[in-house]
């Protein structure tokens, strides 16, 4: 009989011990709840124990939390739709605020994480949100931060993850940008062509001096080109000739011109073309001789008297008499 009470009071103790027993981690705190009233002293980690049916623990988790923030929709300052999602980091610092001052602080700073992020999609520019990321960042962590410190959560820092944009936006930035690369590579290339000229204007003014240099230079031309595997014929023109040439141009064809233009006796000579025959008349026309001297007396040439045929003598020729 004592046997069987022993066994009996044993088994009543291991079932109040397994109720009673609690194991709290070393990330967790311990809120105990006593006839629905919380009890003052928070629970460390380890082995605790509590009344059973009477008392009722909470576990708090203090580790870091990484909630991801949904993309929310919205319209920036300068009137672009943008879709912004980020991720906030917070933990909680007073498990008594966060089990009885909010339902669920989880749910809680979501929605606080999505209000502000809309509200920070407002008042931005679409460059902040491309290039000054760490200062939204920062405005969106203490507008997170302030209602959450109620609820005995801090928020350790809030990134914006992702900004998507229209496809109408990307092309005209893609454009912009391009546009931008080629305003600089015409700039420097045109800073290449000026440097260029400068050098090449003291080479021609150093190879002025000595001409053979230029012969020199138009032969290490000739190597250069006939070192590609092409089919171009290089034919050198001695640059003597050239400036022979441009001597000449302007003094003997010049004078010759003059003297051919100028007839003895101060008459010019004047070459007529040769007229093409009338279909009207049937008599045949000689071709003009080109080359005769509209000299006075010539005859068939207009706007010129024509020469008085010889005189003959007063006693007429031995024949006719």
């Amino acid at each position: 009989m004592v046997v069987e009470v022993a066994a009996v009071v044993a088994a009543v103790c291991a079932i109040y011990f397994l109720a009673a027993a609690r194991v709290i981690r070393q990330y967790e705190r311990g809120l105990v709840f006593r006839l629905g009233r919380l009890r003052p002293e928070v629970r460390e980690p380890g082995f605790r124990i509590i009344v059973p049916v009477v008392d009722r623990m909470q576990k708090v988790n203090l580790q870091i939390v990484t909630l991801p923030v949904p993309a929310q929709e919205g319209i920036t300052r300068d009137n672009v739709t943008v879709r912004v999602d980020a991720v906030v980091y917070f933990k909680v610092v007073d498990p008594a605020d966060a089990i009885i001052r909010v339902e669920d602080y989880r749910f809680a700073v979501s929605q606080m994480a999505q209000t502000s992020l809309r509200s920070i999609i407002g008042k931005s520019d679409l460059d902040d949100l491309l290039s000054n990321r760490e200062k939204l960042n920062q405005g969106l962590a203490i507008m997170i931060d302030s209602p959450a410190v109620e609820w005995g959560v801090n928020v350790d820092r809030v990134e914006i993850k992702d900004v998507s944009l229209p496809e109408a936006m990307k092309r005209s930035m893609a454009r912009q940008a391009e546009a931008a690369r080629d305003r600089r590579a015409r700039v420097i290339n045109a800073d290449a062509e000026l440097e260029a000229s400068k050098k090449l204007a003291e080479a021609a003014q150093q190879m002025s001096a000595t001409p053979a240099a230029l012969q020199l230079r138009l032969l290490q031309t000739v190597v250069a080109v006939a070192a590609e595997k092409n089919s171009t014929l290089v034919l050198p023109f001695p640059v003597e000739l050239l400036r022979f040439l441009e001597r000449a141009h302007g003094g003997p064809p010049q004078a010759e011109a003059a003297g051919r233009g100028a007839a003895p006796g101060g008459s010019a000579e004047v070459t007529r073309e040769p007229e093409a025959p009338s279909d009207d008349s049937d008599e045949p026309q000689l071709p003009e001789v080109p080359g005769v001297s509209e000299l006075p007396g010539a005859p068939g040439v207009p706007g010129v008297p024509e020469a008085p045929p010889p005189e003959r003598p007063v006693g007429g020729s031995e024949a006719d008499r």
